[in-house]
C-alpha cells in the first residue's frame, strides 16, 4: 500500500466509472479513495458496485451533504495517513485531470527532489484546453495574484491535482486548515512551502470537463481572493514549524531557521 488518489465526488455519475476505468486500467499500483458529499445522482452507488470489480483497490467514505472539497481532502488525508500510504494524491473525477500524469507526479516525489509534486498548467510544457477565455483569465490572473501576496515560488497555486508525500501531511496541522475552495489549494501549498518542503512542478494540460457541471462559483472566487489576503496577514504571525525526528533530535525549521532541540 504505496500509493492512494483521492477522488472528492458531489453528482459525478457521468464520470465515475470512467475515471476510475482509467486509473485501474494503467496497472500502476494506485488505490483510490472516494469522498461522496451525499450525491442525489447516485454516485456512491456505482463506486459501491465497483467494489468486486476492484477488491482491495477501492474504497468509498460518504458524507451527509455538501461539505465542501476542502474538507473532503481532509477527510481523505486523515483516512490515508491512518492506513499507511507514503504517497497521497488529489485528482478531479471529470478527466480534467489526465489519469496517465498520476505517475509522473509520483515519480517527482519518489524519485525527484519534490516533497510535494503539483500538476501545474503554469510552467513550460503545461496549458489548458478547452476552456473558456474568462475562465483562463481567472486562473492566470489568480495565480498571480497569489504569487505577489503570498511570495510563494510556485506558479499553479491553486493546482488540484497534486501528490503529496506521507510526512507533508502529517507535518501540517490539518484541523488548521480552513478553506474549502481555490483558497484550500492555495493554503495547503503555502504551510507546506513555509514548513521548508519541497514543491516541484510538473507541467500537465488541463483540460475542461465534458460531463457533468462545474462546482466554481462567486463563493469560492471571492474566498480565494480573501483568502490569499488572510493567508499572507497570518503568516506575518504565525510559527509555521514542523518536528522531525533525527536520532535523539527534534529539527524545528522556522522560516528557514533550523534550530536542533533534544527530544524527549
Amino acid at each position: 500500500m504505496e500509493k492512494i488518489v483521492i477522488i472528492p465526488t458531489y453528482n459525478e455519475k457521468d464520470n465515475i466509472e470512467k475515471i476510475l476505468d482509467a486509473i485501474f486500467s494503467m496497472n500502476l499500483g494506485f488505490h483510490v479513495l472516494v469522498i461522496d458529499d451525499g450525491s442525489p445522482d447516485g454516485t456512491a452507488f456505482i463506486v459501491k458496485n465497483l467494489f468486486k470489480t476492484y477488491p482491495g483497490q477501492l474504497f468509498l467514505e460518504q458524507r451527509t451533504g455538501k461539505l465542501g472539497l476542502g474538507t473532503a481532502y481532509i477527510h481523505g488525508f486523515k483516512w490515508a495517513i491512518n492506513k499507511g500510504y507514503e504517497f497521497i494524491f488529489e485528482m478531479d473525477a471529470d478527466f480534467s485531470h489526465n489519469p496517465k500524469d498520476l505517475q509522473r507526479l509520483y515519480e517527482a516525489c519518489k524519485f525527484g527532489d519534490g516533497d510535494v509534486a503539483v500538476g501545474s498548467r503554469y510552467v513550460k510544457g503545461g496549458g489548458n484546453v478547452n476552456w473558456p477565455w474568462d475562465r483562463v483569465l481567472l486562473s492566470k490572473g489568480g495565480s498571480i495574484y497569489t504569487r505577489l501576496i503570498t511570495w510563494m515560488p510556485v506558479k499553479d497555486p491553486t493546482a488540484g491535482f497534486v501528490c503529496y508525500k506521507k510526512e507533508v501531511l502529517e507535518t501540517i496541522d490539518l484541523d488548521e486548515i480552513h478553506f474549502t475552495g481555490y483558497a484550500f489549494q492555495i493554503e495547503m501549498k503555502f504551510a507546506a512551502w513555509k514548513l521548508g518542503f519541497k514543491i516541484k512542478e510538473v507541467p500537465i494540460i488541463f483540460q475542461d470537463r465534458t460531463e457533468g457541471v462545474s462546482k466554481m462559483n462567486k463563493g469560492i472566487v471571492k474566498e480565494g481572493i480573501l483568502g490569499v489576503l488572510n493567508l499572507r496577514w497570518q503568516s506575518l504571525f504565525k510559527n509555521y514549524r514542523s518536528r522531525v525526528k533525527k536520532d535523539n533530535m527534534v529539527k524545528l525549521p522556522s522560516y528557514g531557521n533550523d534550530v536542533m532541540v533534544e527530544s524527549k
